[in-house]
Order: C-alpha cells, then sequence, then structure tokens
C-alpha cells in the first residue's frame, strides 16, 4: 500500500488546488438572540473558532447582531465597534428589524441563534424560516409547545430556511441527530428511554439515605446544578417536554399534557414563593426516603427515567432500577437516552454523557450551525 507521502510526491495533480477552497468561500451572517449564560459562551466559542473555520472550511461568520430583552445591538460585524465595547449603539428590541438586519437584502445566507427559552420569540419561528432565514436553537418551548406552532415551523423548514435544535434536549449530546439518521435510514421507533435531566441525575446518584434529600438540593442550588428555582427541575415538566420533542421528531403528534408526570413537589408547595419554598424544603424528605427504602429493599437504585412506547404512552418520574441496569451507573450530571428500535431491539443503543452546562449546550447549537453551513452554496 502507498504511503501518504509516497502518493503526493508521485501524485501532485490529484491534490486539490488551494485556490478551490478560496473559490469555495461562504459568508454566513448571525444574529444571536439572549446572550445569556449559553449565549455569551457560545460567542466565545464563535469568536476562538472565526480564523480557523475560514483558513480550512472557507467559513466566513459574520456576527451581525445581539438581542437580549430589552435591547439589541446591530452592526456588531464592526470591528471598529467591537474594539469599543463603549461605543457600541444599543437600541429597543424589535425581533422584526432584527430578523430583517440580519437578512439584509436576502443575497447573504442568514442564520438567527436563538438562546432566549422564550415563547414569545420562537413564535416568530414560522416566519423567520418561510423567509429563508436558519434558525438554531436551545429553546425548548418552540419544539414542545402547541402542536399548531410545531407543524407551522416544520412546514416553513420545508420550503425555506433550516431549522435544527439539537441542544433541546440533552445539550450538546447527539441525541436529536442520532434519532434523525435512525429513521432516515429506514429504522423503526420502538421505545426510548433516559434520565434527561443533569441535576435529578445529579440528586439520584448523591442521595444514599446518609443525608437528607432537601440538604442535596441546598447543595445542587448552591452549586447552580439546579434552575434558580429548583421547582423547575423537580417538577419534571423540563424532562417532559424533551420526551415531547423527541416523539414530535418521531413523528408522533404528542403534546405535553399526553405525558404522566410525577412531580417531586408536593402540591402544597408548588405555587409558595421562592424563599418560603425554600424554607420548607424539608417536606420533601419523607416521601423520598419510603421511595429510597423501596429501592432499597428490592436490591435496586432509584433514577429519576422518562419512557416513550410505540403506543404513545408516555411517563416521566421516580423508577425502582435494578443495579445491573444502564442507568444505574451514571456518573455526575450524565444524560442518558436508550433507544429501542427495529435493528437495536435486542441490544438497544445508548447515548450518554455530560448533559448540562454552558459549554457542552453552546457546542451542541454551534454543531448545528456549522451542519446548516456545510450545505449552503457560494453566493457571490
Amino acid at each position: 500500500m502507498e504511503s501518504c507521502a509516497s502518493l503526493i510526491a508521485e501524485h501532485p495533480h490529484r491534490l486539490p488546488p488551494l485556490q478551490a477552497a478560496v473559490s469555495r468561500r461562504r459568508t454566513l451572517a448571525v444574529g444571536l438572540i439572549g446572550p445569556g449564560r449559553v449565549g455569551s459562551v457560545l460567542l466565545a466559542q464563535l469568536r476562538a473558532a472565526q480564523d480557523r473555520l475560514l483558513r480550512e472550511a472557507g467559513l466566513e461568520l459574520k456576527l451581525c447582531g445581539v438581542a437580549a430583552s430589552r435591547r439589541m445591538w446591530l452592526d456588531c460585524d464592526d470591528p471598529q465597534l467591537n474594539a469599543q465595547h463603549d461605543a457600541q449603539t444599543w437600541r429597543p428590541t424589535d425581533l422584526d428589524q432584527f430578523a430583517a438586519h440580519v437578512r439584509a437584502d436576502g443575497a447573504r445566507h442568514a442564520l438567527l441563534i436563538d438562546c432566549s427559552a422564550n415563547d414569545a420569540v420562537a413564535s416568530h419561528y414560522p416566519y423567520w424560516l418561510a423567509s429563508g432565514v436558519h434558525v438554531v436553537t436551545p429553546n425548548k418551548l418552540a419544539s414542545s409547545g402547541p402542536l399548531s406552532r410545531w407543524q407551522a415551523i416544520r412546514a416553513a423548514s420545508q420550503h425555506g430556511g433550516r431549522f435544527r435544535y439539537e441542544a433541546t434536549v440533552c445539550a450538546g449530546l447527539p441525541v436529536v441527530q442520532t434519532l434523525r439518521d435512525l429513521l432516515d435510514t429506514g429504522d423503526q421507533l420502538l421505545s426510548v428511554e433516559g434520565m434527561f435531566s443533569g441535576t435529578l441525575a445529579w440528586l439520584c446518584c448523591h442521595y444514599d439515605g446518609k443525608r437528607p434529600f432537601s440538604a442535596l438540593v441546598r447543595e445542587a442550588h448552591a452549586l447552580g446544578y439546579t434552575e434558580p428555582d429548583p421547582r423547575d427541575d423537580l417538577s419534571g415538566i423540563d424532562v417532559a417536554r424533551k420526551l415531547v420533542i423527541l416523539a414530535r421528531e418521531a413523528g408522533w403528534p404528542m403534546s405535553l399534557h399526553d405525558v404522566a408526570v410525577q412531580s417531586l413537589v408536593p402540591p402544597e408547595l408548588a405555587e409558595l414563593p421562592l424563599d418560603e419554598f425554600m424554607a420548607r424544603l424539608d417536606e420533601l424528605d419523607a416521601p423520598m426516603a419510603a421511595r429510597l427504602a423501596e429501592a432499597h429493599a428490592e436490591g435496586g437504585v432509584l433514577r429519576h427515567v422518562a419512557s416513550l412506547d410505540h403506543k404513545g404512552h408516555a411517563q416521566v418520574g421516580l423508577q425502582v432500577l435494578p443495579a445491573a441496569h444502564p442507568f444505574a451507573h451514571t456518573r455526575l450530571t450524565d444524560n442518558i437516552v436508550q433507544f429501542r428500535t427495529q435493528r437495536y431491539r435486542d441490544n438497544p443503543l445508548l447515548v450518554q454523557g455530560p448533559g448540562a452546562g454552558p459549554e457542552v449546550t453552546a457546542a451542541g447549537i454551534f454543531a448545528d450551525l456549522l451542519r446548516i453551513a456545510e450545505s449552503l452554496e457560494v453566493r457571490a
């Protein structure tokens, strides 16, 4: 077998001309909505990769705008303004104006990234996509919200811009893409099972009865593992949204009300002000201690699991799992998803890894952006 070096020496004509990469240069105008924790990390990742992407892939990323809830900044692609932060001109946020600015006259490829977790922003997606603007988002409200809006988004993305949302399910893990690849190659989904919450995974892995469950919740809250209001995690609704997203990806018209959700928050604590809820956290201890005792009696472990079968039955809540179950051996804030399909009926396909954190979430968004960029044609 010829070595790479000898092939190059003997057949230099086989090498693509250097000028080809230059002639394939593409420009992608980017606007970011929601410069919070994830959005800020993503901006740093985009800036760090700009020179490499231009050099190696002929892709120029042009940051054209950043929009927060009340203010937006346009013309971010001006190097002089980037160097003089105090000189930047902010104006009241107008999402229609923002999208129009990034799109310009339609002569360039345009992509909007929504890191806002805002339902009102998600309602703009069908219009942006229909106008040819690509959309990438970790915002779960778009893909798990009203079914009619989801259908409008899908329809618009078939005839306009592309829509990608990998980071809505397990941050940077390739869960949506894996399911999409299975279905596109003719496989049939039989069931999905998983631990979709990094927060609840951490709590379950650390809860061994030596410390009250409430103490672990307080620790997770102090470490920043939970949402500002831990009930957003403990209620299971966020996990249910992820299950709905995967069901819809599989072509099943599921909505949030179709998922049976077992909340870890008693009804009497659900509507309290946050401070009062945190003061009464110890009321979670007795029910959780009973569930843990049940798990120990069965020789198993307690895990927070979401499941969906081919009949459309979906549920989210605590389960006692055998000690040999794959979900019993997760680490820290790991997410794990198990796909059982016709091809993977006897030995399910597993996707596992960190499912929380701004760095991995931003990387998942960035990967979606690059997948869209790969398919863009050159525009003069």
